[in-house]
């Protein structure tokens, strides 16, 4: 049946296709090969389809390397795009800086001419009392002068009556008279002296009232412009602060915990330049900016503890090149398995043996191969914080080293239970795994003046950076 098919099948082809023999020649015989019209169209269509499927390749190719030369020159733009961002970060923290150091050195100032004045004050305090002193002496002389004068008169009095009742003339009157004269002579005299010192100390101590109340005004002035200057650097360090401690709530983390476990690691309570003032016994005037600015010093140690605990988290991006964000945290479907199961981080796919970088300060406590990681990096940071890097090609740290944000660790690979080339990051707080998200975005609020640049997630899965 199917031989009758085959011969139609061929006197059909025949009329347009005539059969054909080709003979092959040897030295010894010759035979031939007969192509029959069916063979002749499956040869054809055979070779049209080798011709088009070249075509085809050719030019995948050619529109696949006209695209990759585009990426390449957009990621060149974007990297510098990114470095300008850094770049002007970088300024504005250094800006930042200088003016906190600027307003240090102005409220060392201000202590120092509030302190001069207290001590004028103090001075012109002790010369009145020393001039109150010298008028009560005065008077005391001046009293027992007087008091003298009467008993002098008192004394002639008597001598008088005592030498008429002797004598019973009166014929001494004129050397009483001459006796009286000199008496008196020699009272107006003391009197006159008394009377000039008298004199001499009511000025002296009108001119240390006057001096005082001098003091008094210009110790007035500086209190309220150290209230002023105080309740401005207040208003500043709390402006830098609050978002420091609307980072720390973002992920997790207590402020005020923050502040005390940093305290009792870097014992900043004791001694260095954000230490209490104290007030000395005497300098009742300065309490009031004494405490204002120990309520200052407060602040900028908060602000000190923020910035030292930042350094020691693991925030923002373990990447600085773009990359595509393929696998959230939490329930997925697993590529292996096709069935649901909980993700502990997030994946980031790039080139093979691109940078992985530390995202923050701490410890490195593993590093090396590992069952389903491959080769990773575990790194110890503060507060039981905990960052991961798998999947790795090739690891740059070792067990120990301690690590800072920045710092390179290692190169994105496959290894371990992988089925391509990307990084698994992963935040753990203890033994509990988190999700890194809100990490990474923690970096993109302000912070002591400085920014990270934005990413975004989109809805398709992609991580821009």
């Amino acid at each position: 049946m199917s031989g009758r098919i085959s011969h139609r099948l061929n006197k059909a082809l025949g009329r347009l296709i005539p059969e054909r023999l080709v003979f092959l020649r040897s030295d010894t015989e010759t035979r031939f090969l007969r192509l029959t019209p069916s063979a002749q169209v499956m040869v054809l269509a055979g070779s049209a389809l080798l011709i088009g499927w070249a075509i085809l390749a050719t030019s995948i190719m050619v529109v696949g390397t006209l695209s990759a030369g585009d990426a390449h020159q957009q990621s060149i733009l974007e990297q510098g795009i990114f470095q300008g961002r850094l770049k002007a970060l970088t300024q504005a923290r250094e800006a930042h800086t200088a003016e906190i150091a600027s307003a240090s050195q102005r409220f060392e100032t201000a202590l120092g001419q509030v302190s001069q004045m207290q001590t004028e004050l103090l001075a012109s305090e002790d010369h009145r009392k020393e001039l109150q002193t010298d008028i009560d002496v005065v008077q005391q002389i001046l009293r027992r002068a007087i008091r003298q004068r009467d008993a002098a008169r008192d004394e002639a009095e008597r001598l008088r009556h005592k030498l008429t009742r002797v004598s019973g003339a009166n014929y001494t009157t004129a050397g009483r008279d001459e006796d009286a004269a000199a008496t008196l002579d020699a009272i107006s005299a003391e009197l006159w002296k008394t009377a000039s010192a008298r004199d001499d100390a009511v000025a002296r101590h009108a001119a240390a009232e006057a001096a005082a109340a001098h003091a008094q005004r210009g110790a007035k002035l500086i209190e309220q412009r150290n209230a002023l200057l105080f309740a401005q650097l207040d208003s500043a360090v709390t402006a830098a602060a609050a978002p420091m401690g609307t980072m720390f709530k973002s992920i997790g983390l207590d402020p005020k915990r923050v502040v005390a476990e940093m305290r009792a690691s870097y014992d900043a309570g004791s001694g260095g330049v954000l230490s209490p003032l104290t007030l000395k016994p005497h300098d009742a005037q300065g309490a009031h900016d004494v405490s204002a600015a120990n309520r200052l010093l407060e602040s900028l140690r908060a602000l000190n503890d923020y910035r030292l605990a930042e350094e020691h988290l693991p925030l923002g991006l373990p990447l600085k090149t773009r990359f595509v964000y393929t696998s959230p945290f939490g329930p997925r479907t697993d590529p292996f398995t096709g069935r649901s199961n909980f993700h502990p981080g997030i994946d980031m796919a790039s080139a093979y043996g691109t940078p992985i970088y530390a995202t923050g300060e701490g410890v490195v406590i593993h590093a090396g191969w590992i069952s389903g990681y491959g080769r990773e990096v575990l790194i110890q940071h503060a507060f039981g914080v905990k960052s991961l890097y798998g999947h790795m090609s090739q690891v740059r740290v070792k067990v120990g080293e301690h690590v800072t944000r920045g710092q390179r660790i290692g190169d994105m690979g496959s290894s371990g239970r992988s089925t391509g080339t990307h990084l698994h990051y992963e935040i753990r707080i203890g033994n509990r795994h988190v999700d890194p998200v809100p990490y990474i975005r923690a970096l993109a609020a302000p912070s002591q003046g400085r920014r990270v640049a934005d990413f975004e997630i989109h809805r398709e899965g992609r991580i821009v950076k």
